[in-house]
């Protein structure tokens, strides 16, 4: 099954290439591999405000962090013109705002990493992980998350 036919049967529309915040690209290529700068969380278009563990709970995070995911495939779209051509979900870097006895960082990231696997399956889709907890993160946002992707030769 297509990329395209997956993101379809998942209800999920890609959105436009963001404009980035601040003075950075959203993308940058070398060889086979792309690097999407880190993506913050967006609810109704703005950005989805909160902190772990003082204002939201696990699962409102994960659901964030899946949102995240969309609009992460919404850029490596317009990176690749077309998702079939990911060889690897290489690795996921997430950074999740949360007060100082938050521990369930990983799986507030599991919305995103769920998702990249349904999206792409377990032998693209799995990938490398790293899940922090931050102080704050631009725009009092709750989650932000970055990725690297290999590109079939």
């Amino acid at each position: 099954m297509s990329v395209a036919a997956r993101l379809q049967t998942l209800g999920i529309e890609l959105p436009p290439l963001a404009v980035p915040a601040a003075a950075y690209v959203p993308f940058v290529q070398t060889g086979h591999l792309v690097f999407l700068s880190g993506h913050i969380a967006k609810q109704d278009g703005k950005p989805w405000i909160g902190q772990l563990g003082t204002t939201m709970g696990t699962e409102e995070g994960k659901l964030a962090a899946r949102a995240v995911a969309i609009d992460l495939l919404g850029t490596l779209q317009a990176a690749t013109g077309d998702l079939n051509r990911i060889a690897r979900i290489v690795k996921v870097v997430s950074l999740v705002n949360s007060a100082p006895t938050y521990t369930e960082h990983h799986l507030v990231t599991n919305g995103c990493s769920e998702l990249l696997v349904s999206v792409f399956g377990p032998e693209v889709g799995s990938h490398a992980r790293s899940a922090f907890g931050v102080a704050q993160l631009p725009m009092g946002t709750c989650v932000e998350i970055e990725l690297v992707v290999e590109l079939k030769p």
